[in-house]
């Protein structure tokens, strides 16, 4: 087999991104950040209007760095695709069948150069559907506004925990129950809580999911 797949879906601040690099990182396969990606196009929708989405390929064109950057038409925006009201304002636009489509073409494109772990909605389902390794990250809508409230004070946003949790079940909402690739559960996914779980924990019960599935190929 020359490359391997591993798709890593689930709700925000399930600890998705997180873990997945680091299991990236130790499998020496290529992280791709789908959420990031997402947000880039978010935040170029807010400053230019909904409007380019009709030939978004034109508009926008979007690559990483070696240590994880997102850039934006070649300008960093690592920082930017962060803020409030990107986070805010991503679940719209990703629900957008333009913009859906023209992401998952890419990244499926970057999948057939690589072995990579790639995290995000609908990753399992739709964007690679046959990935080797499939996983849904899950925790509590209470545990995923505390991870979320300890990086918002990170980066200096004032933002309550009841505020946060507000928001993140309202976009649990807004992604379960979009008409485009919404976020569920395939059927061959390994259902992963991380309520309880550090995150060593995590990346050692993929990890170990990884090894079962190599072992059988």
């Amino acid at each position: 087999m020359s490359h391997i797949s591993i798709a890593i879906d689930g709700p925000a601040a399930a600890g998705k991104s997180t873990i997945a690099k680091r299991v990236a990182k130790k499998l020496e396969y290529l992280y791709i950040d789908t959420g990031a990606m997402y947000r880039a196009v978010t935040l170029y929708v807010l400053e230019h209007g909904d409007d380019i989405i009709k030939d978004i390929g034109s508009h926008i064109h979007i690559t990483f760095g070696i240590n994880d950057e997102v850039y934006l038409n070649d300008k960093d925006v690592s920082a930017e695709i962060r803020s409030p009201e990107v986070t805010n304002n991503v679940s719209r636009v990703a629900a957008i069948g333009e913009v859906r489509t023209y992401l998952v073409d890419m990244q499926r494109e970057i999948s057939k150069t690589a072995s990579v772990v790639m995290d995000g909605r609908d990753i399992g389902t739709t964007v690679l559907p046959d990935a080797e390794v499939k996983i849904f990250m899950q925790a509590s809508p209470k545990v995923r506004a505390e991870r979320r409230l300890l990086e918002e004070t990170a980066r200096g946003n004032d933002i309550d925990l009841e505020t946060l949790t507000a928001e993140i079940i309202r976009r649990d909402e807004i992604d379960s129950t979009r008409e485009i690739s919404p976020l569920v559960q395939a059927d061959d996914a390994v259902l992963l809580d991380t309520s309880h779980l550090s995150i060593e924990e995590a990346e050692a019960e993929i990890i170990q999911l990884v090894e079962d599935k190599l072992e059988v190929q």
